[in-house]
């Protein structure tokens, strides 16, 4: 008997959940704010999107340190180069960029992309779950929360007539969107969806039943039209690359909307190159071709929208600088966050570079991080919202008051 009614009422429990969770995200319309709050002066609606590259990203491989004198050494057979097939392509004077990145290449030769470099969190082991926990909560070790510090952010914008509630890309909200504060969500479909004259049975079903499930289905059917389109649908042969394109494209459209979010996040997977992970081609080539190719779509999506937009790119730890016998990179630590947009001040690698000599490397093995991942998100945030600095330091990032917002990361 008891066994039966812990089943009932789990099952009760799960409904509750499932009902609460769509409610939540329907709440799109309820709770609204007002961005403009920041830059009415300049008449700007900036928009931030944050990209997750979950498996730790090999910094030294994706803007390599060519000037560096041990760079090569380390990286081996996987080192870009200046020369030959497939050479880098220059940043400056000492770091170049990966080639499979044509287009961020190109946004940083405009002066709308940054890469900062040597960057982490506060975390410093190796487990990719932790240390993805770090990223997102924005809190100094893991375990500590169940909200992102993005949706935090979002709490603290003043609340207004404009509807701008956070955009979660996927098929579950990462953490860095989780929190009080409403999200809406959307993911590319992958399976045949339901004809229309199906959806609207159930709306009308709904109506009668429990109308406000009925708004949120209501709602989340105009949302998922909204970013549909015949561009959306993949082509045969649609690889991992192709699909960060089409999960750019969308979430494009739906931010580029007068009345669309201004805050979204999404995450990639599958960075965890352990083996084979290759030089100018390869692996990590690919998967850093699409990456490339999301930024594009971002920027042809959000259309005029991209002038006030900043993208940040970041993820949970960096990799070794010595490659390992099965020619890839193990967990490291320091790596780097890249920034793109039009609104960002860019053409800049803003590094306090701390050198790949032995004696220089984090526990003898990793690029020393020398810059705080959270100085980062607090100057985009400080710059983009007009977020105060006793909020970034108490609420989005709590007890990180000697962190300071970097400056000047947006124009």
């Amino acid at each position: 008997m008891e066994t039966t009614m812990d089943c009932c009422e789990g099952l009760r429990s799960s409904a509750i959940s499932r009902r609460g969770a769509l409610l939540g995200g329907a709440s799109f319309a309820a709770w609204a704010y007002l961005p403009k709050f920041a830059r009415a002066a300049d008449g700007r609606d900036p928009r931030l999107v944050v990209v997750i590259l979950r498996g730790a990203l090999d910094g030294l491989a994706t803007v390599a340190p060519i000037g560096d004198p041990d760079y090569a050494g380390l990286h081996g057979s996987i080192a870009l180069a200046l020369s030959g097939p497939n050479a880098a392509l220059p940043l400056d004077n000492f770091f170049s960029l990966h080639p499979a990145m044509p287009e961020f290449a190109r946004m940083y030769r405009e002066k709308k992309a940054a890469v900062i470099h040597a960057v982490a969190t506060s975390y410093r082991d190796r487990s990719h779950f932790d240390g993805q926990d770090v990223l997102e909560s924005g809190f100094a070790g893991p375990g500590r929360v169940q909200s992102g510090w993005l949706n935090r952010a979002l709490e603290g914008l003043p609340k207004g007539e404009r509807v701008t509630s956070g955009l979660a890309v996927g098929p579950t909200t990462p953490l860095v969107l989780r929190g009080t504060a409403p999200t809406v969500g959307w993911a590319p479909v992958a399976l045949p969806q339901a004809a229309e004259d199906t959806a609207m049975r159930l709306l009308e079903l709904y109506q009668h039943r429990d109308p406000a499930l009925a708004s949120a289905l209501k709602q989340g059917l105009a949302l998922d039209k909204a970013a549909q389109g015949d561009d959306m649908k993949p082509k045969p042969g649609t690889n991992g690359a192709g699909a960060m394109r089409l999960v750019a494209r969308g979430a494009a459209k739906l931010m580029a909307a007068d009345d669309g979010p201004r805050i979204g996040a999404l995450a990639f997977d599958g960075w965890d190159t352990h083996a084979n992970e290759g030089g100018p081609v390869g692996r990590l080539a690919q998967l850093l071709g699409g990456l490339d190719g999301a930024l594009a779509e971002f920027e042809t999506g959000l259309g005029a929208r991209w002038r006030d937009t900043v993208i940040v790119v970041a993820t949970e730890f960096g990799r070794t600088a010595r490659i390992n016998g099965t020619q890839g990179t193990d967990h490291g630590t320091g790596t780097i966050a890249l920034l793109a947009g039009g609104a960002v001040k860019g053409g800049r690698v803003i590094a306090d570079w701390p050198g790949l000599k032995p004696a220089n490397l984090y526990q003898g093995r990793d690029l020393a991080p020398t810059t705080d991942l959270r100085a980062v998100m607090k100057g985009v945030l400080k710059d983009q919202f007009g977020l105060a600095e006793r909020v970034l330091a108490e609420n989005v990032f709590p007890d990180s008051g000697a962190v300071k917002p970097m400056q000047g990361l947006v124009g």
